[in-house]
């Protein structure tokens, strides 16, 4: 009885239709509704993707373009500091992850790690966004988050309005491993997680410093991939 006295005084609102979320909805952020109209990737979105990145394999869920709505919840996401947003994304993409290895028969990782932010900005932000979709992605993995083995040297410039040429230099050099992970990542099964990706220019470079240092399996994984 409380819960739906609180629930009808204060409803909870989809982030896309702006519409009240029932109770029977299936998440808390969005409507089942507007969740499935979210466009997904392809087969081809995802042979780009895996052309794009220098991972082993390479994961994407939802497909976005600038100013949709998807847009919109990543801004949620990153702004509006809606931390759990990110567990509630993470969860979606873990479920995924989760049937993909069981039908595939493909190994348990041993470590998720987020794309880190610059010290900076972290402070800037409170949070980093990428840290809690790995939150959601582990409660279907048998895997355990770190959030700090690669570490963020170097302030960037934002990437939004720098073409694929600028963002590659523009990310060149800005990360290292924390030296508390130079021994331990040697041969182990690692998943990079970002919230979206358009170059990939980032990721690459994350991806780089594992290999550099002997990871042994890298799955780049993403929210969503710009289409």
């Amino acid at each position: 009885m409380l819960s739906e006295i609180i629930d009808f005084l204060f409803p909870r609102i989809s982030l896309i239709s702006d519409k009240r979320i029932e109770s029977c909805n299936s998440g808390q952020y969005l409507n089942d509704e507007d969740l499935i109209s979210i466009p997904k990737v392809t087969y081809e979105d995802l042979k780009e993707l895996n052309d794009k990145l220098s991972a082993d394999i390479s994961f994407s869920h939802f497909c976005f373009s600038e100013g949709d709505e998807f847009s919109k919840i990543i801004y949620h996401l990153k702004y509006g500091g809606m931390k759990n947003l990110g567990i509630y994304l993470g969860e979606i993409i873990g479920h995924e992850l989760q049937i993909i290895f069981e039908s595939n028969n493909i190994k348990d990782f041993d470590y998720i790690i987020p794309v880190p932010l610059f010290k900076t900005k972290l402070r800037e932000r409170g949070f980093n966004q990428s840290e809690y979709i790995c939150r959601g992605i582990v409660q279907y993995l048998n895997s355990e988050v770190v959030q700090n083995m690669v570490v963020r040297v170097r302030h960037t410039s934002t990437q939004t309005k720098l073409s694929r040429e600028d963002r590659i230099s523009n990310m060149k050099n800005a990360f290292i491993i924390n030296e508390d992970y130079k021994e331990i990542i040697s041969g182990k099964r690692i998943i990079v997680v970002d919230d979206v990706v358009t170059t990939g220019s980032t990721l690459n470079e994350v991806i780089k410093v594992l290999k550099e240092n002997n990871c042994g399996y890298v799955l780049a994984c993403t929210l969503a991939m710009a289409r």
